[in-house]
């Protein structure tokens, strides 16, 4: 394990880590070493300041486990019900050991069984901190009356995946269906 790694963390994500540990305490909780971790190492900023790279809450980020195939999640709070296979929830260890990790950083630590898991960062396609950026400038460049440009980057993938699930579901043609039976 690294001593030298630094997680970046909003003020908030930090702030709800330190609520995760003082629940945890008094328990055998394999989650308790992670935070330790992270909160002893954590480089804590204001979310305008946290850089696009970084695993964020509600981020949606590629990554590996050890040398698996690459997975795509957004990381959450909590366990979403519904949404199974689309989200990883930092009360998993895997979960909790992305966050505040930069793409191209990894982070390891003891599994369920003892065994030592390498979480990786390939790339965070989404982070809702730098998309309220980019609205803010582009609002910004819109009152003042330029045309606003997207930066370059800035969509970083799409981040929308909900969304899209969400119109696929409902754009399918509503004659499909026949009804009761007039039996």
């Amino acid at each position: 394990m690294r001593n030298s790694q630094v997680f970046r963390l909003t003020t908030k994500d930090y702030t709800i880590l330190e609520i995760m540990l003082d629940r945890c305490l008094g328990r055998d909780d394999p989650l308790v070493p992670i935070l330790k971790r992270k909160l002893s190492a954590a480089v804590v900023t204001f979310r305008e300041d946290i850089p696009a790279n970084v695993v964020t809450l509600s981020s949606r980020v590629t990554y590996r486990v050890n040398d698996a195939p690459a997975e795509t999640r957004i990381v959450t709070h909590d366990v979403m019900r519904g949404l199974v296979g689309s989200v990883l929830s930092i009360t998993n260890p895997r979960g909790l050991a992305l966050l505040g990790v930069a793409e191209g950083e990894r982070m390891t630590f003891a599994g369920g069984d003892g065994s030592e898991e390498t979480v990786s960062v390939d790339h965070v396609v989404y982070q809702p901190e730098s998309s309220l950026r980019e609205k803010a400038r582009l609002g910004r460049a819109a009152a003042s009356g330029q045309a606003p440009q997207p930066a370059l980057g800035a969509a970083r993938g799409s981040g929308d995946i909900l969304l899209r699930a969400a119109r696929s579901m409902f754009m399918t043609d509503c004659f499909d269906d026949p009804g009761p039976s007039a039996d």
